[in-house]
């Protein structure tokens, strides 16, 4: 199985997380870091579908996954909602099986 994620919408949704908890936003250079690390994705992944345990970063994923796949994500910056957006395409396009079961899972 191909590792899936950029859920690295993970580290997009874990930006969102930590802006609404007052930590600094993840910068463009920290999300590019965290969508070339093959192992932190891989895990993200397996945690927001359910394949593996998941730590605060991924069970913020399964919180925030719902609102982003939808297209609405209210406690995100313009910054966030654009890194959001980068890591999805990211994932559609590297990761298409497992995107496919992200979007069954949380889309519905």
């Amino acid at each position: 199985m191909q590792m899936f994620l950029s859920l690295c919408v993970l580290v997009v949704l874990a930006t969102a997380a930590q802006a609404q908890q007052g930590r600094p936003a993840v910068s463009d250079t920290t999300l590019e870091d965290a969508l070339n690390d093959k192992r932190f994705i891989a895990r993200q992944l397996k945690c927001a579908l359910g394949e593996a345990p998941c730590d605060p970063i991924g069970k913020r994923l399964k919180t925030l996954a719902p609102l982003v796949l939808r297209g609405a994500c209210p406690q995100c910056s313009p910054q966030e909602t654009k890194q959001i957006q980068r890591t999805l395409s990211y994932v559609q396009r590297n990761f298409p099986q497992e995107w496919a079961k992200i979007v069954r899972q949380y889309a519905g």
